[in-house]
């Protein structure tokens, strides 16, 4: 494989999460994302082995870029923990928002990408829950959390359901608009829905 340069390789990436949102990982095609990415299909061959290559290289993107983030604002200590935690949930929807084709990818395909990959599949997605679940402890360390949170169950309940409503929105953006969407899990996830 020859050293990168220019553009190409970012404009495959661009052109596989549209190629990859509107017809699906296993309905995709390389030639048609070299298509989109106005390249050769050879070209694409030079970046990458296969269109599942491609795909860790989205996630593996995508999850580099979000615990990179969260790692900012876990060591932030000028912050509450009640605070990080509102801060993690706009960083998820904030990178959604910004590529709604990606949301649909992260939706459609993770669970693919997971299931075919154990070994290859991006360590910053635990990394990043981890992190997340590090917000979680200090709040209850704190008393700004209750104690009586199951970590494992919160941690898969809530990022359970943030996918779920980033893929609600990504298909139907006026009834699940993104900000009553971000607004409303902010609401549920540090008051629940008791009066």
């Amino acid at each position: 494989m020859r050293v990168k340069e220019g553009n190409k390789e970012i404009d495959i990436i661009e052109a596989a999460v549209k190629v990859f949102a509107k017809y699906g990982y296993h309905n995709s095609k390389i030639s048609k994302i070299a298509e989109t990415a106005n390249v050769a299909t050879g070209s694409v061959y030079v970046y990458y082995k296969n269109k599942e290559d491609i795909l860790l290289k989205i996630f593996s993107d995508l999850w580099t870029k979000l615990y990179d983030e969260l790692d900012l604002i876990v060591s932030n200590t000028s912050l509450s923990s009640i605070e990080k935690l509102d801060a993690m949930i706009d960083l998820i929807f904030d990178v959604f928002s910004e590529e709604p084709s990606l949301a649909l990818v992260f939706v459609n395909e993770q669970n693919h990408l997971e299931q075919s990959n154990k070994k290859g599949f991006t360590n910053y997605y635990e990394k990043f829950l981890d992190r997340g679940e590090e917000i979680i402890k200090k709040g209850i360390d704190e008393g700004l959390i209750s104690e009586n949170i199951d970590l494992t169950i919160f941690r898969n309940f809530v990022f359970g359901a943030i996918r779920h409503l980033v893929h609600c929105w990504a298909r139907d953006p006026k009834t699940f608009t993104i900000n009553k969407t971000r607004m409303n899990v902010k609401l549920f996830i540090k008051h629940g829905i008791a009066k």
